[in-house]
């Protein structure tokens, strides 16, 4: 074969091979880390209603970038002191590079940070404060030594829901954990039963019933306006995912939230609930299925 043939059919293969790969990807869908495009686009709850967390079309889930739509995620320092508690300080920054000092208040608070080990084995659902200067703060304590990830979850004034991660570190030797199917939890003498499928790329339809001591729960407080507060985090690379309940508040025992998934995979949920003045939280390891 000479020269010119050998090139077109090094040109046809390599084409094929690429096409391949491109039908591949677009198959397996999207996974994510820390370093993710910044053009990711959320699949975010409701900004405004606070009743139904769904897209009409999800690309990319939220959370898998520090940076997107022009805002940065900017942590003042990443490394901290396993089972210390310090304080933990960032910016959001906007397109012009200044840091944002107006928030829209969402779900009762301007900012919400939630800040989980990679693994899930420690969550929290944290509420900084705002500085004059645009500087957030809040004190913080990591627990066990591990890489943590850490998501602001706000509305810039006049703007979109935005969330956006960044990831922490707490030096130490790390013992990672694992989770096993759980739709049942228990917390503090609560028992807490999750119903429901999660379907990718669809409503799905959730409810979280409480109960202590055998009877059920019904005199729940309310909590950021409403009954509870569930995150879903997909294992792996903890695309996020913020939903809120789609009814009004009932004092329990059934709290219901619709979210939607943004592929099938192994999901880690939490509900954040109050009772007695105090916030617990109860966690979850379900199946979404395509």
């Amino acid at each position: 074969m000479n020269t010119a043939a050998k090139l077109c059919a090094y040109g046809a293969v390599l084409a094929l091979v690429a096409g391949g790969a491109w039908v591949l990807g677009g198959a397996v869908g999207p996974v994510g880390d820390a370093g993710a495009p910044a053009q990711e686009r959320a699949a975010h709850g409701d900004p405004h209603g606070g009743t139904v967390a769904e897209a009409e079309h999800i690309e990319e889930p939220a959370g898998l970038a520090s940076s997107r739509g022009g805002y940065t995620f900017t942590p003042t320092r990443t490394t901290f002191t396993p089972g210390t508690t310090e304080t933990f300080t960032f910016r959001i920054t906007g397109p012009d590079g200044h840091a944002l000092t107006r928030f829209e208040t969402e779900h009762e608070k301007r900012m919400h940070l939630i800040v989980v080990r990679r693994d899930t084995a420690e969550f929290q659902h944290l509420h900084p404060e705002l500085r004059p200067d645009g500087t957030w703060a809040v004190p913080l304590t990591l627990g066990m030594p591990g890489t943590y990830r850490a998501f602001a979850d706000f509305v810039p004034a006049g703007g979109e829901a935005t969330t956006l991660g960044v990831d922490l570190a707490a030096p130490g030797e790390f013992r990672p954990a694992s989770h096993e199917p759980s739709r049942v939890a228990t917390v503090d003498g609560y028992t807490v039963r999750l119903d429901g499928d999660l379907v990718a790329g669809r409503s799905s339809k959730l409810t979280l019933t409480i109960t202590r001591d055998g009877r059920p729960l019904t005199d729940l407080q309310p909590y950021l306006g409403a009954d509870g507060h569930l995150v879903a985090l997909r294992t792996g690379d903890l695309a996020y995912l913020h939903v809120h309940p789609g009814d009004d508040s009932a004092g329990g025992p059934a709290i219901t939230f619709h979210a939607e998934v943004p592929s099938a995979g192994t999901y880690r949920l939490f509900l954040d609930f109050r009772h007695r003045d105090v916030v617990r939280t109860a966690g979850f390891t379900v199946e979404g299925h395509a």
